[in-house]
């Protein structure tokens, strides 16, 4: 009864109000109340930390008559589908961060930037630690070339794919909504 309080004919335990009369902590009140006063305050929890990283989506015509487009997708070390992506370096722009990451992955290096695409963030945790990531995604064409995965960097596999199959392929919902807006994009450049 340490933490009820007297007002008039009524004892108020926390949140709960009851009778003076028949007054009895009931059980569910007081782990209410003391339940609140131990949460700690949204200003005491850690912040996530923020990360920033840039990605490109690379597309290739195939040659005529059909000319169909395919989506260059990678395969991590941990057998998950997406698109070349990593950290920017020291005061390096998005654009440029995007074209060296899909050189370091693919090997890929005569790529014509189309413009961006879209920011997507998440949480995860490393090593204890909330991270809230952004990343960057840039639209490149590739005309020449065929990607090698580059095995220090973690990547198993490189596949061309047509939309539908990369659609299908790419393993997170985010990066297939990024695949989504890039095929928008390029199927934009073909009509001008």
């Amino acid at each position: 009864m340490g933490n009820a309080k007297c007002q008039g004919e009524f004892v108020r335990v926390g949140r709960v109000r009851c009778s003076r009369k028949e007054f009895r902590v009931p059980h569910f009140a007081f782990r209410f109340s003391m339940t609140r006063r131990r949460s700690k305050s949204r200003k005491s929890q850690p912040r996530a930390q923020r990360e920033t990283s840039a990605g490109g989506v690379v597309f290739r015509r195939g040659p005529p008559p059909d000319g169909q487009v395919r989506f260059l997708l990678i395969r991590d070390s941990y057998k998950n589908w997406g698109f070349p992506k990593g950290h920017l370096e020291a005061a390096e722009p998005p654009a440029e961060a995007a074209r060296r990451e899909v050189a370091e992955e693919t090997g890929l290096q005569e790529l014509v930037l189309h413009g961006p695409i879209k920011v997507i963030d998440w949480y995860f945790r490393f090593r204890g630690k909330t991270i809230h990531k952004y990343c960057h995604f840039f639209l490149f064409e590739s005309r020449r070339g065929e990607p090698v995965p580059e095995a220090a960097e973690g990547i198993t596999a490189c596949v061309w794919h047509p939309l539908d199959g990369a659609l299908q392929t790419v393993s997170y919902d985010n990066a297939r909504e990024v695949l989504r807006q890039a095929a928008e994009m390029q199927q934009a450049l073909v009509r001008t």
